[in-house]
């Protein structure tokens, strides 16, 4: 399978591209993650590194034969059209997305141009890609758009979690151009029998999450001696994923997902942000002690709220558990853990971003 895959330079896609790529490589110490799954041919990333697109994500992928680096925008209709025909492009994975709620309360319009106009020149490119294959090429052909819950709106306390057919109630800038992504990507394979897939996720975490999001963001400051920013009372509840658990959900519906369907992925962990900030300086306690004997719970700071910030996001999965046999492998306190490890034995990579791209930012309580 040759794959274009959009935004992989950034948090999501690029444990994607090394998911894929390490899980289809010929090695008995690499499996795939599906024995009938078929390896890569060629895996070609497109990303415009913007602000949290990085290359040094995928540093460790630079030798590797079969993937593909090429700068530029899905909105950029010749570049796109370019990469589908001369790498013979199967299937597109689409990221690439403005993802930050904050940076889209101050700036609406970037959003608009990236989510919506660039995912409707994306799907104006693979339409055209798809109907000049041959017809088995063409059947096998797959377009997956990948999504957020924030396209749902919010939860009180006790309504039930997200469904695939709960109905659209964007509350902020971001998740009103997501939603409007989704609706173009539902319409293409409507009135053109494009075969589409969506996904639509909850909040990840994990290894090379940009360091402005609520959790990276809490791991960094500690270590610094800087003050961790909660936004109002810290009850704000998300369901978190972790990120490769996601990447596994992603794959497995792109090869076996039906045609025009939308599929949920949650981590079934609903946790409030202050439980979240608390967990990670008991870990960071634990695991890196700071030098005056104090909790890093001592930095705790509350914030003024974030304006219309949506009180709860919980995921139902069941029917990508159903349908296609999923279930995260890793529960909060594992894949936690695993989090914070990685940005003790990675304060590197933090501080290349902080130094280079990030420096002149006030950094805010995201999530």
């Amino acid at each position: 399978m040759n794959l274009l895959v959009t935004g992989g330079c950034g948090f999501i896609g690029s444990n994607f591209i090394r998911q894929r790529l390490l899980a289809s490589a010929p090695s008995p110490l690499a499996p795939r993650l599906s024995p009938d799954a078929p390896a890569i041919g060629r895996l070609v990333n497109l990303d415009a590194l913007t602000y949290a697109g990085n290359p040094a994500n995928l540093a460790d992928l630079a030798g590797d034969p079969r993937y593909v680096f090429a700068h530029g925008s899905i909105g950029d209709t010749d570049l796109v059209t370019r990469l589908l025909a001369e790498h013979q492009i199967d299937a597109i994975v689409n990221f690439a997305a403005e993802s930050h709620v904050d940076r889209s309360i101050d700036s609406p319009e970037p959003f608009v141009q990236t989510n919506v106009v660039g995912t409707l020149r994306l799907l104006n490119c693979a339409r055209l890609h798809w109907a000049r294959l041959p017809d088995a090429k063409k059947a096998a052909f797959r377009f997956l758009h990948v999504s957020t819950d924030e396209v749902y709106g919010t939860l009180g306390p006790d309504d039930p979690a997200f469904t695939e057919e709960t109905p659209f109630a964007p509350n902020s800038p971001y998740a009103a151009s997501k939603a409007a992504s989704d609706h173009f990507v539902r319409s293409y394979q409507h009135t053109f029998k494009l075969p589409t897939l969506t996904t639509n996720c909850s909040n990840n975490y994990g290894p090379y999450h940009f360091p402005e999001k609520l959790i990276p963001l809490m791991i960094l400051n500690a270590l610094e001696g800087k003050p961790l920013p909660v936004y109002g009372d810290g009850m704000q509840i998300r369901d978190w994923l972790y990120v490769e658990d996601h990447a596994a959900a992603i794959w497995l519906v792109l090869q076996r997902g039906r045609v025009g369907e939308t599929y949920n992925v949650g981590g079934l962990n609903e946790q409030p942000n202050i439980a979240i900030v608390k967990t990670i300086c008991a870990l960071l306690d634990r695991k890196s002690p700071r030098a005056d004997g104090k909790s890093y719970a001592t930095q705790i700071t509350y914030v003024a709220d974030r304006p219309g910030h949506d009180r709860r996001y919980a995921i139902n999965c069941t029917k990508l558990q159903r349908e296609l046999g999923w279930a995260p492998r890793e529960s909060f306190a594992t894949g936690i853990e695993k989090t914070v490890d990685w940005y003790l034995q990675r304060r590197d990579w933090a501080a290349e971003i902080t130094a280079t791209r990030y420096a002149r930012e006030r950094l805010g309580a995201r999530g």
